[in-house]
């Protein structure tokens, strides 16, 4: 597929090119409190203002009903934009109305602009193909004679307006953050290389049902599962156990035992936490105990795993020489229940494999431990999109731009 390097070897002076971002922070009011993906989105629109570029970035923040939210403004993401890139970005009003037309049309050769959030017209996420096609035919007038560049990968695996429909409207090139993330995903999947093993893979996160396919699909390569987070009660209680007041899917249990089987059946080492701070509520002051993990009482929930788990994962951890991790082992926001997560993420600094961290919460909390972030090989800035193509699955945001190749 054409990419970013193909776009600048052709003269983007002046020329309008539409910057698919990935913008979607984390906020506590108007605050920012993790910018990784404001950070990632740098490079490609560096490279293309200092090319002389007319650069019109579109991106989404939050769930917002298919209508302008305040809460949802795209504002505090413009001006953190406005500090790392060091030059005013301004923010249109709307996607494509007046405020879009007007700003747009004022950039001068190598600004950068913003487009509010692209989720504010329901087009944009649509089920209905026409609709969405024909926001995008609205985005492409914005930027007469423009190119698109895909470069937000946390979006790539849905169908939408800003990332699917768009690259059949525009020359279609993909960013340097797309480019860099699907290398390190088929490498993962060992497409195009030969995987160096051991392979382990760390799953976390709160629920089972959320990574049933990834850990279909990854029963099949990995040396070595590694289960922590709420979803670690699901596999407990699946072999019997006693989980007190912990996160539980019961509609997964069938599932689960069949994991655990199909594990046993491949010789694939499916590791779980032996030990948990159980506490007394959901609550960052909780009392806790640890407690072995076998034996959770009845009154107490899980929020983290224990020493003794910390050690057996980073022992697991120690000879690996690839390792995929994504979700913590606990409520890493409460700082009482973040020693498994960040037992883990020390385990990957120290280590001398190909380290990816999947994104998502996982990346949170990588930052939020002030962790070294060049202390792994790759950390990615889209978990779900991660999930699905190390599930098997095409995604659409990519495969589009190999349409036109």
């Amino acid at each position: 597929m054409k990419n970013l390097e193909d776009l600048l070897s052709e003269d983007v002076s002046g020329r309008f090119v539409l910057v698919r971002s990935d913008l979607n922070v984390p906020l506590d009011g108007n605050k920012i409190t993790d910018d990784g993906r404001v950070r990632a989105a740098l490079p490609t629109l560096k490279r293309l203002a200092e090319a002389g570029a007319k650069v019109v970035v579109t991106a989404h923040l939050g769930r917002p009903k298919g209508e302008p939210d305040p809460q949802f403004s795209l504002a505090p993401v413009a001006a953190k934009l406005t500090e790392l890139l060091g030059v005013d970005v301004p923010l249109a009003g709307d996607l494509v109305g007046e405020s879009a037309k007007t700003t747009v049309a004022g950039l001068t050769d190598g600004q950068v602009a913003l487009l509010e959030n692209v989720r504010f017209d329901a087009r944009e996420t649509s089920k209905v193909e026409a609709e969405r096609q024909e926001l995008a035919a609205e985005l492409a007038a914005l930027v007469p004679g423009g190119a698109f560049v895909s470069d937000g990968f946390g979006v790539v695996h849905r169908k939408q307006a800003s990332v699917y429909e768009i690259a059949r409207t525009l020359p279609a090139y993909a960013g340097g953050l797309v480019l860099a993330e699907v290398d390190v995903l088929k490498r993962l999947a060992g497409k195009d290389t030969v995987l160096a093993r051991p392979y382990v893979v760390v799953l976390g996160g709160a629920k089972v049902s959320d990574k049933l396919g990834v850990i279909a699909n990854l029963l099949t390569k990995v040396d070595r599962l590694l289960i922590g987070g709420g979803m670690a009660y699901t596999f407990l209680k699946a072999q019997g156990h006693e989980v007190g007041n912990s996160l539980l899917q019961e509609d997964q249990l069938e599932q689960v035992r069949g994991f655990l089987a199909e594990a046993e059946k491949r010789g694939v080492e499916l590791i779980l936490p032996v030990d948990v701070l159980a506490a007394t509520g959901f609550a960052a002051d909780a009392e806790f105990d640890v407690v072995d993990a076998k034996a959770i009482p009845a009154d107490r929930m899980g929020l983290d795993i224990g020493p003794k788990s910390r050690e057996l994962f980073a022992g697991k951890l120690a000879d690996a020489a690839t390792v995929f991790w994504n979700g913590p082992m606990g409520v890493f926001e409460f700082e009482s229940f973040a020693g498994g997560t960040r037992a883990v993420a020390e385990a990957l600094v120290k280590s001398d494999a190909f380290t990816v961290v999947g994104g998502g919460d996982s990346a949170a909390a990588v930052r939020q431990l002030g962790l070294p972030e060049d202390g792994f090989s790759h950390i990615s800035t889209g978990g779900g999109a991660s999930l699905e193509y190390l599930e098997g699955k095409e995604l659409p945001g990519v495969a589009v731009l190999g349409e036109n190749d």
